[in-house]
């Protein structure tokens, strides 16, 4: 956990994602990502200048199978309140709508329901499991699909929320994740989402990995891309104040 714990210090500190007294919600969805997301904020809790309480929550999406035992025993060792939040996103999303793609609803929903009881729990800050990896791919998706150089911050503030997201797994790419995982016993869920492997974003990801056969650099280059637009939009902000 070395090296992600490093990773994720860094990005903690440059992009000032906590402050003394921070009360951080940590969104686990039982994946890789979160669950050492999770086991790096439990373990950077001991050691951080700055004093922050971290609590976590589950969204159930209603899915059949859908069993949130190995997170709450996780938790439970470690004496973090873990709360499982149901929801009807699958109902909604699957049944009513009948999404063809069902991602970015299903997105939207969840972060409603993490943000909801975020707020009723004075938490005030929200954690996403989002990698280094999952930055390049939105950032590719956004130039197919819309033609736009985006991708996601990795410090979010709502106007009309008092929330604010931190995503400190920003820096780490994905290889690195699965080694933790690994090395530490980090135990992970199985998945159980219909559409999982068969979105843009896994078509996304398998583009990158083939063009990163001929051209080794490529993830690294895309993600310098996002670091070069993130200092580019700054200065834009800037410049018209």
């Amino acid at each position: 956990m070395k090296k992600v714990l490093s990773l994720m210090r860094q990005a903690i500190q440059k992009y000032d994602m906590i402050s003394e007294g921070d009360k951080i919600l940590v969104a686990v969805s039982g994946g890789k990502d979160s669950m050492v997301m999770l086991e790096g904020l439990h373990i950077l809790k001991k050691f951080y200048p700055k004093e922050f309480d971290i609590g976590v929550i589950c969204v159930d999406s209603g899915f059949e199978g859908s069993n949130f035992d190995i997170i709450k025993n996780f938790c439970e060792g470690k004496n973090i309140n873990c709360h499982i939040e149901k929801t009807v996103i699958k109902e909604v999303v699957f049944e009513e709508m009948k999404e063809q793609n069902p991602c970015s609803l299903c997105s939207r929903m969840r972060r409603a329901a993490l943000c909801n009881y975020a707020e009723k729990n004075n938490f005030n800050k929200l954690s996403l499991g989002h990698n280094r990896d999952d930055a390049n791919e939105t950032f590719i998706m956004n130039l197919m699909g819309n033609g736009k150089l985006e991708c996601f911050e990795p410090k979010t503030s709502y106007d009309d929320r008092a929330i604010t997201i931190i995503r400190p797994m920003i820096f780490v790419p994905e290889g690195l994740i699965y080694s933790a995982c690994r090395r530490n016993n980090i135990p992970v869920m199985k998945k159980i989402c219909p559409v999982d492997g068969k979105t843009k974003r896994e078509n996304t990801k398998q583009l990158i990995e083939i063009i990163s056969r001929n051209h080794p650099g490529f993830k690294d280059n895309i993600f310098s891309a996002i670091q070069s637009l993130e200092i580019y939009t700054s200065k834009e902000k800037e410049n018209n104040i």
